[in-house]
C-alpha cells in the first residue's frame, strides 16, 4: 500500500439521502446514482449476504457514503470518517501486512467462489482501512463519470 493509492474517505450514516443532500448543499458535492447490492460478505469469519446501499461522489476528493446496517457494528456510524479506501494491487499480501501490524479483517466482500474483491480492516485507536482490488478500478471510475 502507498499513500498515493488512497482514493476515497468513507462515511457510514443512518440517513444516506440526508447526508448526501447536506454535503451537496454545504460543500457542492455531486454524486453518482445510489446503488443497492446484495453483497456476499465474510463478516468476522461468517459468510453472509448484506444489502449494502451506497453512493460515491463524482467530485474529488472522493467521498463514499454508506447506509448503516442495523445491528451490524462494522457498518455503524463512526461519528466521523469510518474508513480510508485504498486500491490494492495484491489484496492477499496487503492483508497479511495489515494483520502483521495488528489489524483484524472485519469484512471481506467476495466474488462468486469466495475470492475477496474488497476488505475492511480495523485495529483499536484508528480508522478502518478498506482495500479494494485494483482490478475494479476501471469499472468504478467509469461509474463516477
Amino acid at each position: 500500500m502507498k499513500a498515493a493509492d488512497l482514493f476515497h474517505l468513507g462515511f457510514v450514516t443512518d440517513d444516506l439521502a440526508g447526508m448526501r443532500d447536506e454535503m451537496t448543499e454545504l460543500l457542492g458535492y455531486e454524486w453518482t446514482a445510489e446503488t443497492t447490492n446484495a453483497t456476499p460478505v465474510c463478516l468476522l469469519g461468517v459468510d453472509t449476504t448484506l444489502d449494502l446501499r451506497l453512493v460515491y461522489s463524482r467530485s474529488t476528493p472522493r467521498v463514499e457514503l454508506v447506509q448503516s446496517v442495523p445491528g451490524n457494528p462494522v457498518w455503524a456510524p463512526a461519528g466521523g470518517v469510518h474508513h480510508l479506501g485504498y486500491w490494492s494491487d495484491d489484496l492477499a499480501a496487503d492483508r497479511a501486512d495489515l494483520e502483521s501490524r495488528g489489524f483484524v479483517a472485519e469484512a471481506l466482500g467476495q466474488q462468486p467462489g469466495g475470492t475477496p474483491m474488497w476488505a475492511y480492516f480495523h485495529r483499536a485507536g484508528g480508522p478502518r482501512i478498506e482495500l479494494i482490488d485494483r482490478g475494479l478500478q476501471q469499472y468504478m471510475e467509469q461509474s463516477w463519470t
